[in-house]
Formats: structure tokens, C-alpha cells, sequence
């Protein structure tokens, strides 16, 4: 493919990931913000599929929005190259978003010729951990001086594929919602591309905001509180490891689903601890009730005052529990829904738990929700050992996980991937990320 020249804010761009997020941020940059597109996708069976979708299709994606009062609606775009691998990835692109989990962030670093790649000046993070962008740049090696790395604070929508039997591909994306806020941050100070990635944001509509720094963007992500305590936990984490079929469900109250007094309380601790992280860090704590209900799914004002919500920082853990109980009580319908002639209300909470699976070779597959949040709950914990700090909610967390994990496995007699591998090293990568803040500090 020959390079593009850079009309374009983003220049030739290649998202590495195929999922309906890297797919829904690709159709959304073919709008006059890129040049040229292109995917790639670790070499698999998934990868061949969409090579053969892909030319029958005549290299068109497209996403499908649900709602007409979004300012962006359904669209489509033409992909230029597919990668299946990062050995044959040329030297022609500008940007690159990493669309993948962010534990997979130093593999997908690794795997690409950053000094191959002399074109490459932006790198964004889709959907970063904190401390993400930390070991990215410091992954870049020598290139770092010459790429910005951006992180998002979030994934800015919710999209998924179309579910079976409706789906006829794995190009085609539904769009469901958008995010009501995004926080960014760059490595880079004064960069233009911030600038630019704040425009493609606030084009859809969306409030964005520059952080600080990266670490105060990825800081802003509602996952990082939330997923923890409603699901590490007995009552999830059985739901979960179970091999039959759950009807419960993730956002509702026990015993319909896992929140209760206590699920409520760890979330508390597990906030304080975050906020004197991220003192420690030089990024500003959120106030959590309020981020939940500004930035996220708001409630009426009858149900929570203005003065609750603003002064929610300054109460006592009791009266935060109190307040963030009424919140997750509130949204259990849509409050902002019509009534149907019945008199119900939207069910607002009604999502269902998705529990282990068997692949192809009859391994387990531990889901998404909450894997990924223990992974990356290992290394803010991490990182708060390495500043001294004692967070002994998120090391509950993390040792409840291990221990359901490792029982799955053993105890139950599951044939599952090593666990291991599951649990991953996050130790390197925390020494990475405490190395990178430690130069970074030391030239401020």
C-alpha cells in the first residue's frame, strides 16, 4: 500500500483488533479523519474468516446506530489492508489505536517494528488500564521521542456484533449507545494531536475533557470501581465459575443479583485506596458518586440531591455508602423512561451474567467481566506496593479471584489453560510502568 499523504487529521490509520469497537472507531474515522484504513488481527481462524469476508464483501465494514438522536448515524467504510500478524505491517501509517484488552498492550508493542515504522506518530489506546500508557511509551524504545501516546479514558460507545441467528458477518457492527463523557491524556506536552482527538470525540456529540495527564485519564474509566466489588465476590464469582447457565443477573440487587450492603462497602474501600493512589501518581481522584451519575447514568434529583452529589467526598464512609446505595437502587429501571400501560419502567439492570465457556478443544474460557478487571486491578495494586501504600480491599479482591480460579481448576476438576498463564505476570509490567513514572518525575 503507498503512503497516503496527511489531508487528514489522523493520516493513514490502522486499528489493531478487530472487535465491534475497533470496527464502530474505523467506519467513525473514515469521516474525513483519516486517509486510508487498515486492520490487523493476530493471525487465527477469526483472522482468515475476515480475510475471506473482507473480499467478498469488496472491503466494506459498517456499523448499524440504533438511535436517530445521535449526531453520528450508521455508516460504512472501505479497509485498505488487513494484517493477519504483525510481520508483514509496512511503513505507511500515521496512527495506530490499539482496539485490544489493555493486559494484551506489551505483546502487541512488542509484536510490532516500532523502528520499522518511521511513518508512525500517533499511538491511542482504546481502552487503557492505569498506567497503560506509561508502559507503552516505555515500550516504544527509542521512537518514543517521535510518538504521541494517547490514552482515552474509555471505549467512547457500546457496540456489539449482531447476536446469533441475526449475525451475518463479522464486519457489520451495531452501535447501541455513546458515552456521555470521555477524559483524554497525552505523553506529549503540546502536542496538536490531542487537540484533534478532543474534535473527533466531541463530533459525536460527546463531552470530552484533557486530563492532566494519562494516568488521570485512565483513571476516569466506571469499570475500574464498579466491576471489582460487584463481581469479585461470592455471589458473582459462583454465578460465573458455574458450567450451567445463569439467571441472575450483574447490577441487581441480592438476591436477583450480587448488590448488597457489603458489595457496596468494598467499593468505598476499594475508591479511597484508588484516590491515594492517584495523589501519589500527580493525577486529581474523582468524586465517585458524582462521576457515576454526571459522567455516566444520572438519576432524578428527587431520588439524589445536587448538594449530596457535589458534597459527596466530604461525608463519612457511612453516608457514601448510604448515597451510592440509593444510586444502584435508583437505576435498577431507567428513570428517565416512560411508564408502559402497565405502569412499568425501562429494566435498566437486567443484564445477565455471562459465565465460563468451552472453546473448540474443550477448554474453559474465563469471561471478559471479570478477568480483565483482575488483571488490571493486579497492577494498580502493584503499583501501590511500589509507592508504600497499603490497599488491602484490592488485595482482597485480587486473592478471592486467584482463589475461585485455582479451585475452578483443581478442585472442581475443570480442564482450563494453565492459571497460571490466566494470572499472568503483571509484576514486569508494574516494574516497567514504575520505571517509566520514576524518569518521567525525575525530569519535571
Amino acid at each position: 500500500m503507498n503512503v497516503n499523504n496527511e489531508a487528514a487529521p489522523f493520516g493513514n490509520t490502522l486499528m489493531i483488533g478487530t472487535g465491534p469497537a475497533s470496527i464502530h472507531m474505523a467506519v467513525d474515522l473514515s469521516r474525513g479523519w483519516c486517509n486510508q484504513l487498515g486492520l490487523l488481527n493476530r493471525k487465527s481462524e477469526r483472522s482468515e474468516q475476515l480475510n475471506s469476508e473482507l473480499a467478498s464483501a469488496g472491503q466494506v465494514i459498517s456499523t448499524k446506530v440504533e438511535s436517530a438522536s445521535y449526531k453520528l448515524g450508521s455508516g460504512s467504510a472501505t479497509v485498505a489492508q488487513l494484517y493477519e500478524g504483525y510481520e508483514n505491517v509496512e511503513d505507511c501509517w500515521d496512527s495506530i489505536v490499539i482496539c485490544t484488552p489493555c493486559n494484551s498492550y506489551a505483546s502487541v508493542v512488542r509484536s510490532l517494528d516500532i523502528a520499522h515504522l518511521t511513518n508512525l506518530k500517533t499511538i491511542i489506546l482504546l481502552s487503557p488500564g492505569l498506567g497503560s500508557n506509561l508502559l507503552v511509551e516505555h515500550l516504544l524504545g527509542d521512537a518514543h521521542d517521535r510518538i504521541e501516546v494517547i490514552s482515552f479514558s474509555t471505549y467512547y460507545g457500546a457496540s456489539i456484533f449482531p447476536p446469533a441467528p441475526y449475525r451475518e458477518s463479522l464486519l457489520n457492527v451495531i452501535v447501541k449507545g455513546f458515552k456521555r463523557k470521555i477524559v483524554i491524556g497525552s505523553n506529549k506536552v503540546e502536542r496538536s494531536m490531542l487537540h484533534q482527538v478532543q474534535h473527533f470525540i466531541e463530533s459525536h456529540g460527546i463531552k470530552c475533557e484533557q486530563g492532566m495527564n494519562p494516568i488521570e485519564a485512565e483513571s476516569r474509566s466506571i469499570t475500574t470501581y464498579v466491576h471489582p466489588p460487584f463481581f469479585i465476590n461470592k455471589v458473582s464469582l459462583d454465578e460465573i465459575f458455574s458450567p450451567k447457565r445463569s439467571t441472575k443477573f450483574m447490577y441487581k440487587l441480592y438476591p436477583e443479583g450480587p448488590i448488597t450492603q457489603h458489595t457496596i462497602a468494598s467499593m468505598i474501600s476499594l475508591w479511597h485506596e484508588i484516590s491515594e493512589l492517584l495523589r501519589l501518581l500527580g493525577a486529581r481522584p474523582i468524586n465517585l458518586l458524582k462521576f457515576l451519575n454526571d459522567d455516566n447514568y444520572p438519576v432524578r434529583e428527587l431520588t439524589l440531591s445536587r448538594a449530596d452529589i457535589e458534597g459527596f467526598v466530604e461525608q463519612d464512609p457511612i453516608k457514601q455508602q448510604y448515597l451510592l446505595y440509593i444510586r444502584y437502587a435508583s437505576i435498577l429501571i431507567d428513570p428517565f423512561s416512560e411508564p408502559d400501560e402497565a405502569g412499568k419502567y425501562l429494566d435498566f439492570s437486567a443484564f445477565p451474567y455471562r459465565g465460563v465457556r468451552s472453546d473448540r478443544l474443550g477448554k474453559w474460557i474465563i469471561p471478559r467481566i471479570p478477568y480483565e478487571d483482575y488483571r488490571k486491578l493486579k497492577i494498580i495494586y502493584g503499583l501501590g506496593q511500589r509507592m508504600g501504600l497499603l490497599m488491602p480491599q484490592a488485595e482482597k479482591f485480587i486473592l478471592l479471584f486467584e482463589e475461585r480460579l485455582y479451585s475452578f481448576v483443581h478442585v472442581d476438576g475443570f480442564e482450563l489453560s494453565d492459571p497460571a498463564v490466566l494470572i499472568g505476570n503483571s509484576i514486569e509490567e508494574v516494574d516497567i510502568i514504575w520505571q517509566q513514572f520514576c524518569i518521567k518525575s525525575s525530569r519535571r
